[in-house]
């Protein structure tokens, strides 16, 4: 049968999840014609907006770590100042009034500081390992939503052209049936009710045709949503085989280790920044040294025409230490504070580990669901196949009636939809194990 094989080459053609994608010298920001499914997710891991945010997101973090980690770098700093005297400022020395001071002032400072020992250089230090570590998760987590949204898009498409198929051939038999039995009714042999059913079903039929065009649509722009397409720029798809029926297979008896799921790496990298958090505040009782020179240029004069005529500058070297003696138990609280946060987020690794399992539960129990399914609706395809051909050989030899060739007509077309919708439950399940078990690969 032309339907069995061409959906099961389709639909089977690109269920393994290990993408090659070929090197291309086409340019990014372009699709080609007749786009396979290793094109789709190419183009969608170079151009979809979320993935492009995120990589944002990563330049960002890196200013980040670049600006907090500049502060091991010498401060430099410059000030200055100038002053006019209104009145100047008075003295009494051994009884005399002395004033002290010119009308005009003016100085320039120009200060520069290394720090030595600081807790906040040391924390921002340690932690840009772990920044850098999230923000490569986010990467690789959208990524993958990427590949397995991307795909299952594809075959829902695919589920859809293969629906417009059968129904289309569904009309095509009922046109048949309805010229049949209207050329029967003209001849007298029956009356008018066969090819009155016929016309009901044929308009039936057309309605569907007209449904299933305008969700193909929808599924149409819905896939250019995730690659990041502009919805009016046109997008053709190639559904040609790639794969053997075997790929439909999963290996069933795969351990499920949480330390593959990226959401999983997302809390330990959390917890690693928290128990860095919790050093901090305890780094926070050491003192703070640094070293520091400074240049005070000097100017003084009662006209400020001769202002800058003489300087007397000023300049000295030396280190400045602080020591936090006392600060109300503020510390004391904030590293019991960060402790806790600490034993949540362990909490919150116990909690992604039961969602995780009992997504890897449910996501496997769909599978095998899925599968039985899938059998069974082939083995239905194939017989209501048999049982519309012999009716239909039956029913032009006069032997059954038009209301069971229709009848047959509608189990050949259900069991075909039927056919097609467990199949692609099959592969999407499919993916949401891999997913569930984080073996999802993504290269581009």
């Amino acid at each position: 049968m032309r339907f069995k094989k061409a959906a099961l080459s389709v639909f089977l053609a690109s269920c393994m999840i290990g993408y090659t994608h070929a090197q291309t010298s086409q340019d990014p920001g372009k699709l080609n014609n007749n786009a396979t499914l290793d094109e789709l997710i190419g183009y969608a891991l170079r151009n979809k907006i979320e993935l492009k945010q995120v990589q944002i997101d990563k330049e960002i973090g890196e200013r980040e770590i670049a600006s907090a980690l500049s502060g091991w770098f010498p401060q430099i700093n410059a000030t200055g100042s100038l002053a006019h005297a209104i009145q100047i400022p008075t003295n009494v020395i051994d009884g005399r009034a002395i004033q002290m001071g010119q009308k005009n002032t003016s100085s320039l400072s120009v200060r520069g500081d290394q720090a030595i020992l600081s807790p906040e250089l040391f924390q921002a230090s340690r932690a840009s390992q772990y920044i850098r570590e999230q923000n490569n998760l986010n990467i690789e987590s959208a990524r993958i939503n990427t590949v397995v949204d991307v795909s299952k898009a594809y075959y829902d498409i695919l589920a859809s052209e293969e629906s417009i198929h059968i129904i289309n051939e569904n009309i095509a038999r009922l046109q048949r049936q309805y010229t049949e039995a209207n050329a029967r009714y003209e001849t007298g042999l029956v009356d008018k009710t066969d090819y009155k059913r016929a016309q009901i079903s044929l308009n039936n039929a057309q309605a569907e045709l007209k449904t299933a065009k305008e969700m193909r649509h929808y599924k149409y722009d819905y896939l250019k949503m995730l690659l990041g397409m502009p919805v009016k720029e046109d997008i053709s798809l190639s559904f040609e085989n790639q794969a053997l029926e075997s790929n439909i297979l999963l290996d069933t008896t795969e351990i499920l280790n949480f330390a593959n799921r990226v959401e999983y790496k997302q809390t330990e990298t959390l917890r690693n920044i928290q128990k860095l958090n919790t050093q901090y505040q305890k780094w926070k009782f050491l003192p703070q040294l640094g070293a520091y020179a400074v240049y005070n240029a000097n100017y003084f004069n009662n006209k400020f025409g001769d202002l800058y005529s003489n300087n007397f500058p000023s300049s000295s070297v030396g280190l400045s230490l602080s020591i936090p003696i006392f600060t109300g138990t503020r510390r004391i609280q904030e590293i019991r504070k960060s402790e806790l946060q600490e034993e949540r987020i362990e909490l919150d690794l116990q909690n992604l580990e039961n969602q995780i399992g009992t997504e890897y539960s449910a996501a496997m129990a769909s599978y095998r669901s899925n599968m039985n399914a899938w059998r069974n609706a082939k083995d239905n395809m194939e017989l209501s196949e048999d049982v519309y051909n012999t009716i239909k050989l039956q029913y032009d030899a006069g032997v059954k009636t038009y209301l069971e060739l229709m009848t047959a007509e509608t189990d050949l077309k259900t069991s075909q939809l039927n056919y097609l919708n467990a199949l692609y439950a099959v592969l999407s399940s499919k993916l949401d194990i891999q997913k569930a078990l984080g073996t999802v690969e993504v290269t581009e």
